[in-house]
């Protein structure tokens, strides 16, 4: 996530539905170009597309924005690493599930430990 720090530096978000490309490259500090190869490159970025091919970005898409920013900018992420650290988050593999599986596993060694010993 952000750093505390980091969240003083941007403005912060309005209260509306939608934002255009202009509005969040301020939010957040990044280039309309920059929004839109990041687009391309993480699946977790999709905002609507209106007449024109006009970008409108949700809430949602400005805060997962801020989190890739601060995980290239601020933690030195590359895009592969920053791609790779959003999907676990997002995904069904998270840190309280991984930590669950290794007590588990712990346990089961112990087991298996005991027997070997015995």
């Amino acid at each position: 996530m952000l750093e505390p720090s980091h969240n003083l530096e941007l403005p912060a978000i309005p209260g509306k539905r939608y934002f255009t490309i202009g509005e969040v490259s301020e939010l957040c500090g990044v280039k309309a170009h920059v929004l839109r190869y990041w687009e391309q490159e993480f699946p977790q970025l999709s905002p609507v597309k209106r007449r024109g091919n006009r970008r409108y970005y949700q809430r949602e898409d400005v805060l997962t924005i801020r989190q890739i920013r601060s995980l290239l900018y601020d933690q030195g992420y590359t895009i592969g690493g920053a791609k790779q650290k959003l999907t676990n988050e997002d995904g069904d593999t998270s840190g309280a599930t991984n930590a669950e599986l290794v007590k588990q596993m712990i346990a089961e060694l112990e087991e298996v430990l005991v027997v070997l010993n015995s």
